[in-house]
C-alpha cells in the first residue's frame, strides 16, 4: 500500500486562493529584497571596518617584517653558536624561539602535455600514472545495468518546489561622455 507523503502546513500561512498565492509570493519577494538591503548594508559596514583596520595594520606589519629580516640577520651570523654547532634547528631566546627549517621538495611543471610527451618518449613510465576510478556518467546513462553491480546505487533525481517572485533589474549604469 503507497504511503501518502506528509506535508507540513499546520501552523503555516497557507494561501486559499491563486489571487492569495500571487500575493504571498509578492511578499517573499519583499522580504527577500529587505533581507539583501540588511545584508549590502552589513557588507558595507564590514568592508569599511576592514579599510581601518588595514590601514591601522599596515605600519605594524612593515615593523613585524623589517624587524624579523633583522632578526634573521643576527641569527645567521650567531647560527653556529645558537644550534649548538648545528646539533638542533631551535634555539630558545627566554622571550621566544627561532628556528630553521628545511622545506620540502616541490615539483611545479608548466605545458603539462610537453610534458608527458618528454616522459613517454625518454622511457620514464614512472614519472606517468594512470587513475582508474568509475564513470558515473556512463551509470547514469545506462541505470539498470549498473545497478547489477554490487555496491552501486542509483538515487532518485527528486524534486524540489521553487518560489521565484518576480524581480527586475536595473539597467547598468552609463558613463558620462564629456562633449
Amino acid at each position: 500500500m503507497a504511503r501518502k507523503a506528509k506535508t507540513l502546513g499546520v501552523n503555516l500561512p497557507v494561501p486559499q486562493s491563486r489571487d492569495d498565492a500571487a500575493e504571498t509570493l509578492r511578499a517573499i519577494g519583499e522580504t527577500n529584497r529587505a533581507i539583501a538591503r540588511i545584508e549590502a548594508d552589513m557588507n558595507d559596514a564590514i568592508g569599511r571596518l576592514k579599510d581601518e583596520a588595514e590601514k591601522l595594520a599596515s605600519p605594524l606589519k612593515d615593523q613585524v617584517v623589517a624587524r624579523t629580516e633583522g632578526l634573521k640577520v643576527w641569527a645567521e651570523a650567531n647560527r653556529d653558536t645558537l644550534t649548538n654547532g648545528g646539533r638542533t634547528k631551535t634555539a630558545d631566546l627566554g622571550t621566544g624561539k627561532i628556528s630553521w627549517r628545511l622545506r620540502p621538495a616541490s615539483v611545479r611543471i608548466t605545458g603539462v602535455d610537453r610534458v608527458i610527451e618528454a616522459i613517454k618518449k625518454l622511457g620514464f613510465a614512472a614519472f606517468l600514472r594512470v587513475k582508474e576510478e568509475p564513470n558515473k556518467e556512463a551509470m547514469l546513462a545506462d541505470p539498470d545495468k549498473a545497478r547489477l553491480i554490487s555496491g552501486i546505487s542509483i538515487g532518485s533525481e527528486g524534486e524540489d518546489f521553487i518560489a521565484e517572485p518576480f524581480e527586475a533589474d536595473l539597467a547598468p549604469a552609463t558613463p558620462i561622455r564629456a562633449a
